[in-house]
């Protein structure tokens, strides 16, 4: 397939509300060579057992759960997690170095990627204060992600607008898995801070995780493939 290794870098988000509808569409882009990333919603409908389904089409597994609280309660849950098909599962930066750490280790006795998610890419500079952060936006994602390093995650979740900062600072194999991501022919919906596929892995990104420009398309795997344009 011409554009299998550029849908390699994809993540596609089944940020929905339907087990059929996330099979239907996994169905649809089968042998595509993106990945699927598992949420909230999704995960709430059906815990893991969706990722043996995943698995079985071929599917590398993002599972996105943020995990966030206190370090025994976080690790004991990526013990849990990592018993599964997923490849790579994520927590909050903000949770501190031990926290990151504990699950870090966990996940890669398991064989499994670990990231940390730094500033939410639905968050702009002027929300930062009203949570008590002084700094800039960049300032602060190049802190957490320094601090996931330090405690030895694989990467981060930042956005692609910070993707140029990161690389440089964080070095060539730190991952950088960027949403927001929005395709030139797409609306921005809710996302603050978005850069295009091609922008974003220019500026250095890793994986790019794109969402409703592909799962709410009349033909989700023609949007897939015309991501790059």
């Amino acid at each position: 397939m011409k554009n299998s290794k550029f849908n390699e870098k994809i993540i596609v988000a089944l940020d929905i509300d339907s087990r059929q509808k996330a099979l239907e569409l996994a169905q649809t882009l089968a042998g595509s060579g993106c990945w699927l990333k598992v949420g909230l919603e999704l995960y709430a409908l059906s815990g893991l057992d969706l990722i043996d389904e995943f698995k079985k089409l071929g599917f590398n597994i993002f599972l996105d759960l943020k995990l966030h609280d206190i370090p025994t309660t976080v690790e004991k849950t990526m013990r849990v997690l990592v018993t599964s098909g997923v490849d790579m599962i994520n927590v909050h930066c903000s949770g501190g170095y031990e926290m990151m750490a504990r699950a870090a280790e966990v996940c890669h006795k398991a064989d499994k990627k670990i990231i940390g998610v730094t500033v939410l890419t639905s968050m702009g500079g002027a929300e930062l204060p009203t949570i008590g952060v002084r700094e800039d936006t960049e300032e602060q994602v190049l802190r957490l992600a320094k601090l996931a390093q330090r405690a030895t995650l694989d990467g981060v979740v930042a956005s692609a607008q910070e993707a140029r900062v990161l690389r440089r600072e964080c070095g060539p194999e730190f991952l950088l898995v960027t949403p927001g991501i929005r395709p030139a022919w797409s609306e921005k919906n809710d996302q603050v801070r978005v850069l295009t596929p091609s922008q974003a892995l220019e500026a250095g990104s890793t994986y790019l995780v794109v969402g409703r420009p592909i799962t709410m398309a009349e033909n989700p795997r023609e949007a897939l493939e015309n991501l790059g344009n």
